[in-house]
């Protein structure tokens, strides 16, 4: 065990990726804190606490705490919930706090996801395709020893995660994110606006690394010649995007670059060259309605939707990184190769279906104690089933779409609105709806009354 000046040293910088995120078991998570209640009440504010944490059997002292999210921490207050999504930060408070070389990792409440392996088995998809991708595992959370839930550790993509994938001497990462949806927001959306770094606040005040001049004006440069569509190749990591955009796509996730809002992503930029990385999938597989038609309400809809204009047209013309690459005929037939591959290697060998069911087989049993879950054990069965069933479906219709039997376009859908695969069976609300949210609070007060009379 660790005290509070004992940090696990250097010497083994990514020790931690095969301890805490070894995948193959569920993991403990132990926050040890003097007031739960009221860290949850003010969880809003997203302000870090002082706690310790026993990882595993391991105690880590001085480590910052706090809530995290967008739409879910709203939605998670406003409903009157108390299981959030929560970081870890081992840095905050201890100057060189780390776990085995780690610096901050989360824990995912799995928020509208009653199967508890959307974001999992996106991140597989994308570390499958070679996308440098956070890594995660299952973590059995308690709070002062009491139960609080089974939650997802992901690794939060900062100075160890960029160590890892890039080296020691690596660039610049950014989690570019909008300020307002009543905004342009074309920073987000990686459009080129002038030569002002001021210009960028959605990317340049969302740097995870101290930046220089230099940095901001590489990154510019770069979003200049990806306006321009030409030598796109000096601007952008073009292989690393098409592999990207074949999951993002696969995975029906507007809550995305490819979205509305055209954030979730990170952004790592070297010597003048972009890679987009993937974040937060909690409501990809057709689970997200802004800026949709009535999505939800038809799933063939989005389960056949086209691979090649894979939003609308008032989105994909504002998403440069994507529209851009695709106006080019070589990257745009990768992009079906990779699909082509993604399929074949992926989902159509059995991959998938076997990566599935061996997780949700090790989370079962968490899961059905799990005292704080947005739904019942029954209804994450049920979520399990729909989730396999929605991908096995979508890669139909991907196939199909490869091969000239579904048209691949927006038009061509409108065209033939009968050519998809058949997808009226599913219910994609089994896999997490606001209904959920209101029938959990009665479990989620209990466990925080536990907890509470165990404290006191």
């Amino acid at each position: 065990m660790w005290g509070g000046d004992q940090i696990p040293q250097e010497s083994a910088p990514l020790a931690y990726v095969t301890r805490l995120f070894d995948d193959s078991r569920v993991h403990t998570v132990d926050i040890q804190i003097d007031d739960w209640g009221s860290f949850v009440q003010n969880a809003a504010k997203e302000e870090y606490v002082s706690c310790t944490v026993q990882i595993d059997g391991e105690i880590f002292q001085q480590v910052g705490l706090r809530a995290k999210g967008n739409n879910s921490l709203r939605l998670t207050e406003e409903y009157g919930l108390s299981r959030y999504s929560l970081k870890l930060e081992f840095d905050q408070f201890l100057d060189g706090g780390n776990y085995y070389g780690l610096d901050k990792f989360s824990l995912d409440a799995s928020f509208q996801d009653n199967s508890y392996l959307k974001t999992y088995m996106a991140y597989d998809m994308m570390a499958f395709m070679e996308v440098p991708t956070p890594l995660c595992s299952y973590a059995w959370v308690t709070v002062n020893g009491e139960d609080w839930g089974l939650f997802l550790a992901i690794e939060e993509p900062e100075e160890a995660f960029a160590r890892r994938n890039f080296g020691n001497d690596h660039g610049q990462l950014y989690k570019p994110d909008y300020r307002s949806l009543e905004e342009e927001n074309a920073d987000v959306a990686l459009r080129y606006i002038d030569g002002n770094p001021s210009s960028y606040p959605g990317i340049f005040e969302n740097g995870k690394f101290q930046l220089t001049r230099k940095d901001q004006r590489r990154l510019i440069e770069a979003l200049e010649i990806l306006a321009t569509g030409e030598n796109l190749e000096s601007a952008v990591n073009v292989d690393g995007a098409l592999r990207y955009f074949t999951v993002q796509v696969f995975v029906m996730n507007w809550d995305s670059y490819l979205g509305y809002t055209g954030h979730n992503y990170f952004l790592y930029e070297e010597e003048g060259v972009l890679t987009i990385l993937p974040w937060d999938y909690n409501l990809a597989f057709g689970t997200y309605a802004l800026g949709m038609t009535n999505p939800i309400e038809d799933p063939n809809i989005l389960i056949n939707y086209p691979i090649n204009t894979p939003a609308e047209g008032s989105v994909m013309l504002n998403r440069p990184l994507y529209h851009n690459l695709m106006l080019r005929d070589e990257y745009f037939a990768q992009y079906h190769e990779y699909f082509d591959e993604f399929l074949s290697e992926y989902m159509e060998s059995g991959r998938f279906a076997a990566t599935l069911r061996r997780t949700a087989a090790m989370i079962a049993p968490y899961v059905a104690k799990d005292p704080t879950k947005f739904c019942s054990y029954e209804d994450h069965q049920r979520a399990v089933d729909t989730l396999e069933q929605v991908c096995l479906l979508r890669a139909q219709s991907v196939r199909g779409q490869l091969e000239g039997e579904i048209p691949p376009t927006l038009q061509g859908q409108r065209e033939q609105p009968d050519a998809g695969v058949d997808a009226s069976s599913v219910q994609l609300a089994d896999l997490g709806d606001f209904e959920d949210l209101e029938s959990a609070g009665e479990r989620q007060q209990a466990a925080m009354e536990q907890i509470k009379q165990k404290s006191a």
